[in-house]
């Protein structure tokens, strides 16, 4: 079960937002079912992120076209997030800031590689930089999520799963809330944006409750809804656990 927590975002925390890619949305060759909902979630961990001054790392998938892992090559996937391809690319919705540290990995055409360290220099560049935490959500919860997360913890890093931001494949019945259950056993902790302190609201600006009548429907609540239909994987963790 997800215990409550307030989190304060400082520089010595790091985002990781875990393959957002056009190949694992809607329409891309390896969709992950409802995966654009976390996108406008990961926006707003992204806002808060950058406000805090703290380090934001967007991880991606990048196959050689020979990729190991394609069916292709006897692997168990249809080729995705090749190189210089476009279902490789970030999703145009996912705003990533100016000032961001991009990750490739499973870049060796005959080795698989989920997690984000695997292959990569990521590991030392936490340390350098005196990252203490990690937080991480995205694609898929239950490939790359997970196993970024499980190493992350065998190195000892205070590690976060945004579970409202984080989905996944579930090939097999049960893969995601296994996943999940795998994460917090190996002590990383589930959270979602209401573990976090709510924005100063702006001056001079209405709340709902202030405005009468029928209104259209404004970004807030928009992003209100997003929220809500992307806590799908924590919803199923909570249930199962009670």
């Amino acid at each position: 079960m997800k215990r409550k927590v307030s989190l304060d975002i400082t520089s010595k925390d790091a985002l990781i937002v875990t393959d957002i890619q056009k190949d694992f949305l809607p329409g891309g060759a390896l969709p992950v079912p409802d995966g654009d909902m976390v996108i406008p979630v990961l926006n707003d961990y992204i806002k808060m992120f950058t406000e805090a001054n703290a380090k934001i790392i967007a991880s991606r998938d990048w196959h050689p076209p020979n990729h190991m892992s394609f069916v292709t090559q006897g692997g168990q996937w249809l080729p995705h997030c090749v190189q210089n391809r476009e279902g490789a690319e970030f999703s145009p919705d996912l705003k990533l800031p100016k000032i961001v540290l991009v990750v490739s990995k499973a870049t060796d055409p005959k080795k698989e590689a989920y997690s984000i360290f695997d292959g990569t220099e990521l590991a030392e560049r936490l340390k350098e930089e005196g990252i203490q935490r990690i937080l991480i959500g995205g694609l898929a919860a239950d490939y790359c999520v997970l196993n970024s997360v499980l190493d992350a913890r065998k190195m000892g890093i205070e590690t976060y799963v945004l579970a409202d931001a984080t989905k996944g494949l579930n090939v097999k019945p049960g893969d995601v809330d296994k996943a999940f259950e795998t994460m917090t056993l190996r002590g990383a902790k589930l959270v979602t944006l209401e573990d976090f302190p709510e924005p100063e609201p702006l001056k001079g600006v209405e709340s709902p409750e202030d405005v009468e009548g029928d209104t259209p429907l404004g970004k807030n609540d928009i992003k209100k809804k997003a929220r809500m239909k992307a806590k799908g994987p924590y919803d199923r963790v909570r249930s199962e656990r009670g």
